[in-house]
Order: C-alpha cells, then structure tokens, then sequence
C-alpha cells in the first residue's frame, strides 16, 4: 500500500509563543477567521475560525477533498442548547444549524465557493487516525491532494475532569498526497492517551519524533 506523505501543515495554538517557535506554519494566535467575511465568522467559535484559515491556506483554490475531525466540537454551543431544552426554552433554527459536526466545513465551503467533498467525523478519540484513513480513501480513488485539520474548541466548565482535553482550543491541519513531500511511517507505539492536535502540532515541528496514536506515526527523513 503507498505511503501517505505530507507536502504542508498549518497549526494554531493561542498559548504557544511564535517568537520562541520561529515557525511560520504556526497561525497568529489572535483573531482568527481572516479567511472568513463577518456575517459567517461570528456563527464560529476560535477554533472554528482557525480551522476555516488552515483549510483556506492549505487548500487555496478549492480543488482538494476537506475532512475535518474533532472529538468535542464547539461543546460550549452544544451544551448551551442542551440547557435550554431542559429549561424548556425555545430554540433558535439558526443555532441548531451550527450545532451539527459538519457546520464549520459548510461555513468554509460557503466562503471559498467550495464544491468538492466535505467530510466530518468524530472518533471517540482516535480522530487523528480516522482523518489519515479516510485521506488514504480518497487518495485511492484518484484525488490528486486531500487536507486533513483536527481541531479542538474550549471545553464547558462542566466537562472538566470528565473527558480528555487538550486543554484550549487549538488545531492542526495536513495537505496528503502519494507522489509530494515526507512520508507518514507507521510502527508500533505504546499504548496511552490518544493524540490531540497539540501532540500533532509538536510532532510535526520537531518537538516530538514520534506521535503515539496506535499505531504510531514518524516523518520520514527529508
């Protein structure tokens, strides 16, 4: 089976200092949603946003399939309506739209005039594999490039200590061929906590060798 290799990767992670990084894959930790105008940025949350600039600056012409995944999503919107209903609330249509996994890919393709697949998942933490095997799928049935981002949002103070989490909203997005850039290796790994898209941003900028998400992952050598 071919190799998956990576060409480019864009992060955003709003604690990480760029200065101390150096590194221009890493998005300005303020702001984001530059990719989006402001009648669609207000409906997302940051990591929403940020997800939207990874997609915009990995696939700037709109010609690559677009999967998205994240464990949570925007928890914060969707445990809001949840209260609402137990208080026996109404609920906005407009909100409810927004709740749905696939929203920040449908806000993005609305943007960027964007018409080839779209893709949303959620894997109970083992959204970074999911991503890289759903980007094999597409490759195989003749996708010259496939972009990949895994995203976190802010988690509600009501879930703390009761699911894993990066810990803020952050996110990671890959550009995947066979033909361009580093190959992805698998090889075995120990078990542990699935990787988040901070694990993923370290990995990728050297930080870490290995990232640990059964099976885990190494770039080849350039």
């Amino acid at each position: 089976m071919e190799q998956l290799r990576l060409s480019e990767w864009l992060g955003w992670d709003p604690l990480r200092e760029e200065n101390a990084t150096k590194d221009a894959r890493l998005l300005p930790s303020d702001k984001p949603g530059v990719s989006l105008p402001a009648m669609l940025r207000r409906r997302l949350d940051n990591a929403g946003r940020a997800t939207c600039d990874i997609l915009a600056g990995l696939d700037p012409e709109a010609r690559c399939p677009l999967i998205h995944a994240s464990r949570h999503g925007d928890a914060n919107f969707t445990l809001s309506m949840l209260k609402a209903l137990a208080n026996q609330e109404p609920l906005s249509p407009t909100r409810f739209s927004m709740s749905v996994h696939n929203a920040t890919l449908g806000v993005h393709a609305i943007a960027n005039h964007h018409y080839r697949p779209l893709q949303a998942l959620g894997a109970s933490g083992n959204e970074f594999n999911a991503l890289l095997w759903e980007a094999r799928g597409y490759l195989a049935e003749g996708h010259e490039a496939v972009v990949i981002v895994f995203s976190e949002g802010t988690l509600p103070g009501d879930y703390i200590d009761c699911t894993p989490h990066p810990g803020h909203a952050c996110a990671v997005g890959l550009r995947l061929s066979l033909t361009q850039g580093r190959a992805l290796v698998t090889e075995d790994a120990t078990p542990g906590a699935a990787p988040t898209p901070l694990d993923v941003i370290d990995w990728l900028g050297g930080c870490s060798p290995r990232l640990a998400a059964a099976p885990g992952w190494r770039l080849e050598e350039a």
